[in-house]
């Protein structure tokens, strides 16, 4: 019963205030229908417009490439920074020392059999660890759809493009790198949709590279094959009294010669100008 008087009492409620406002806009010289005709219009509502219009249903343009979207700026000459692993990567390490990589026993094999007289060939120079070597790199867009990586030390270059290739291509030492931007994600404070306004500044630069034709992971004959995967994350940041660096982090996987994946970490500071840079070439 209780219940009934409740929804009788509202449904009256709602009839009296209806009711009143159907008397205040007959005064006004309005129906509940809406305004006279001829009357003027209000303004659109906000975020409307006609299509085409500056509103909603305005038609969004291209997207901006990858160079002029970049969130970081990675371009410049760089010098690498050894603060870790210095005896495997200043000096050459000697035959069957690999601590610290997940070999198996196949790759283990291959790299005991390592011959000292090719130290220095560009297999030590492949995708999987060439920005472990110390050297200076140049990093310009070679168009904008493609950042271009040139190191003096084994005067290597690599293409990361923000496209898919298109036919395969022979397998190479450096392989074929697609590169994408990631940016850090607005918070949302809870659930819902993230508020809006500009993304969040910054961001990290992800290469995958693949169709490598296999190389060493340390310049003492630690093998990669041609079946590995490389997985880059390259960030910029600020160096208190040391100017701007970059650090690339660098995962392989190998289901050839690794039993886990292989992980390092390299850093590069920026330098003014490329008066220091000095080509050497590797041994083929």
């Amino acid at each position: 019963m209780s219940a009934a008087v409740s929804r009788l009492t509202a449904s009256c409620v709602a009839a009296f205030v209806l009711a009143g406002a159907v008397q205040l806009l007959a005064q006004a010289g309005q129906s509940p229908q809406g305004p006279p005709a001829g009357a003027p219009q209000g303004p659109p509502p906000r975020g409307g417009g006609p299509p085409g219009g500056p509103g909603r249903g305005a038609p969004l343009g291209p997207p901006p490439s990858p160079q002029a979207g970049a969130p970081i700026d990675l371009t410049g000459y760089w010098v690498s920074i050894v603060n870790e692993d210095w005896r495997w990567r200043m000096v050459t390490p000697p035959v069957g020392d690999f601590p610290g990589i997940p070999l198996n026993p196949a790759a283990q094999k291959v790299a005991r059999s390592w011959n000292p007289s090719t130290d220095g060939s560009c297999q030590a120079f492949g995708a999987a660890a060439l920005l472990r070597m110390p050297m200076r790199v140049h990093i310009t867009w070679e168009n904008d759809r493609t950042l271009k990586i040139e190191t003096d030390n084994g005067q290597q270059t690599r293409l990361l493009r923000f496209d898919p290739q298109g036919a395969p291509k022979p397998r190479s030492l450096q392989g074929d790198s697609l590169a994408v931007w990631e940016r850090p994600v607005r918070g949302r404070g809870g659930f819902g949709p993230p508020p809006p306004g500009p993304p969040p500044p910054g961001g990290t630069l992800k290469v995958v590279t693949t169709n490598l034709s296999g190389g060493w992971l340390r310049r003492n004959g630690v093998p990669y094959s041609e079946n590995a995967t490389v997985t880059e994350y390259f960030d910029r940041f600020p160096v208190p009294n040391d100017g701007e660096w970059f650090s690339v982090t660098t995962t392989v996987e190998d289901p050839t010669y690794l039993i886990n994946r292989f992980v390092t970490s390299s850093h590069f500071r920026r330098e003014a100008d490329g008066s220091k840079w000095a080509p050497k070439p590797c041994r083929n």
